[in-house]
């Protein structure tokens, strides 16, 4: 592909595939649009001047790149069948959802099977980093097809890491959400002992979140759990989901993630009250002092 600006697709409108959509069509790149609900991509194609089509094949029939953006592993290998059937040789794919490792290689080999290029490109910084354009991608593919992705990644992210071949991307999100999973609970944890012993929480997370306990969840998060309010960034369920994929590779590769088990029965608690559509800070609902008394 030697043209400079690739006719380019976007599959999947959801909280982060909107936001990094609007990046491309901004940059003049973004061609066409699909999403499962119709509705949602006409409006962004009205919103952005761009194309909305209703079939997968559709888009294929019109894009030399396509990104993917869903929620589940069974709706990637789905998309891909029919981009694998419609997209051109020399064309490429690049999966910017959070699937399982197996799944981008399965996905990966189906489309190399028809000559097109993939890119399993998971992506890290919720919502606000897909407004922002500040995502952490974590790039699995050969160098010449991560290559010819940059252009588009680089208008959704701020950092792209080529981390291997095929599956090492969705391998390092799934490090990336183990890792999100212990400071959730450790940051709720610690927030709830500080309020139990009546300090002045709004100051301590100043503190803690300047000093060597500081990390971006209780920088953003931490006041706000306080106040028992849970803006959306991450869902529970798609975490939930995600922590699900880990335990499964972690079984396979005889690792122990106890405390990624323990998260994981949280927020099946969660859900199971109806927090699963809400932000992962909520895990704060069942550790707080007053949770008890709900």
């Amino acid at each position: 592909m030697t043209d400079p600006s690739p006719r380019t697709g976007f599959i999947g409108l959801g909280a982060m595939g909107a936001p990094m959509a609007t990046h491309i069509a901004r940059a003049g790149r973004l061609r066409a649009v699909y999403n499962r609900s119709a509705a949602r991509a006409e409006a962004f194609a009205a919103e952005h001047a761009v194309e909305a089509v209703n079939r997968v094949d559709a888009l294929a029939a019109i894009c030399d790149i396509v990104v993917v953006c869903v929620s589940a592993d069974d709706d990637v290998r789905m998309v891909c069948e029919q981009l694998a059937a419609g997209l051109q040789p020399g064309s490429l794919v690049i999966d910017c959802s959070t699937v399982a490792r197996e799944t981008a290689c399965a996905v990966g080999q189906r489309l190399a099977a028809a000559g097109i290029g993939f890119v399993d490109a998971p992506v890290s910084g919720g919502t606000e980093g897909a407004r922002q354009g500040s995502l952490t991608i974590m790039a699995g593919g050969s160098e010449s097809d991560l290559q010819r992705a940059r252009p588009t990644l680089a208008l959704m992210g701020a950092a792209i890491h080529h981390m291997g071949p095929v599956g090492a991307g969705q391998a390092t999100k799934a490090v990336n959400q183990v890792l999100c999973a212990g400071i959730n609970r450790a940051v709720t944890e610690a927030l709830a002992f500080g309020e139990s012993l009546d300090l002045p929480m709004a100051t301590v997370v100043d503190v803690v979140g300047s000093g060597a306990g500081g990390n971006w969840f209780i920088n953003h998060r931490g006041k706000t759990m306080l106040q028992q309010h849970y803006p959306l960034g991450f869902k529970v369920a798609l975490h939930a989901k995600d922590l699900a994929i880990c335990s499964a590779m972690a079984q396979a590769s005889g690792a122990s993630l106890p405390l990624t088990e323990q998260t994981r029965a949280d927020y099946a608690r969660l859900m199971a009250q109806g927090h699963g559509d809400e932000d992962i800070s909520a895990l704060y609902r069942l550790i707080r002092p007053a949770a008890g008394e709900d």
